[in-house]
């Protein structure tokens, strides 16, 4: 029994040790100024010995505050270019958006979906080529659902005459703006997922290619047209989480790290500082405010 205590106390101390062998996360930073111009190298010194440390140096896409974020309050803006050519022109192409399609092309399920014209927040080519859309933003259309999607479609109607015009979208561009103004290209004419529905007139419908969408129209013997071409879902919201760059592990030694920054403004460098043993773990972080003038 005695000897059963003593190894009881023994495995106890053992224990204790073992937890006090976890070494420091507290780590000090400090430069020698705290304003700096674009190019100049500024050196972070450091006063601790943890066991790692990862670097965000506030800029966008490395802000320590939103290493964690998922979804964001994002915008979609689109852009297209497009040329409309015989018979008698008019405004027979309409741009549509929906945040509640299926994503599934058929007819019926466009139909059960809820689609809202936006057209008139685009310019649309009257005979000349290649006519700029301008920027459409497509933020106040977005599911007010996080993981939600947004699907475009453009629609073309004509009616049975000698000759129905013939549209074609020359370009097309969707750009993801997250609320610190980060652009991010998310799809072009070549991989925005076109797929085309017709609703009247099967024999004639969209052609897709990975260089434009083309609308032929009919001839004097072709019934009215009613076609549709519509892009694949935009999970707009979704947002990559801002990263760090790793500058150390347990296995090296660091006591100074230096950086440069590009563009003037104020950030928030902050330096996520860990130590990690099969005991047990600790973590901080310690942050610097650098002001970069031009």
């Amino acid at each position: 029994m005695k000897i059963s205590m003593m190894y009881l106390m023994l495995a106890v101390l053992c224990a204790s040790c073992m937890k006090e062998d976890i070494a420091s996360a507290d780590m000090e930073v400090r430069t020698n100024a705290s304003s700096y111009k674009v190019g100049d190298t500024v050196v972070f010194r450091f006063e601790g010995t943890p066991d790692n440390i990862v670097f965000y140096s506030g800029e966008n896409g490395h802000n320590y505050d939103l290493k964690d974020r998922l979804y964001a309050d994002n915008d979609l803006q689109v852009d297209f270019k497009t040329l409309v050519q015989w018979g008698v022109i008019y405004d027979n192409l309409k741009l549509l958006v929906s945040n509640n399609f299926s994503g599934i092309y058929t007819k019926e399920e466009v139909d059960k979906a809820a689609w809202t014209d936006i057209s008139d927040k685009a310019v649309f080519s009257t005979g000349q080529d290649n006519t700029p859309s301008g920027t459409v933003s497509l933020k106040s259309y977005l599911s007010p659902v996080d993981t939600g999607s947004i699907y475009l479609a453009f629609r073309y109607r004509d009616f049975q005459k000698p000759q129905q015009n013939r549209w074609v979208i020359r370009s097309f561009n969707a750009v993801k703006i997250s609320p610190e103004g980060v652009q991010t290209n998310v799809a072009t004419i070549s991989n925005a997922g076109w797929n085309a529905v017709s609703f009247l007139n099967d024999s004639k419908g969209w052609t897709i290619s990975t260089t434009q969408l083309l609308m032929y129209g009919g001839v004097a013997s072709d019934t009215d047209n009613d076609d549709w071409v519509i892009s694949k879902g935009f999970k707009v919201k979704e947002s990559i989480a801002d990263k760090g760059i790793a500058l150390k592990n347990i296995s090296s030694n660091l006591r100074e790290y230096s950086y440069v920054y590009k563009t003037p403004g104020v950030y928030k460098a902050v330096f996520e500082t860990s130590s990690d043993w099969y005991s047990g773990r600790k973590a901080g972080h310690a942050e610097v405010t650098i002001t970069i003038t031009p």
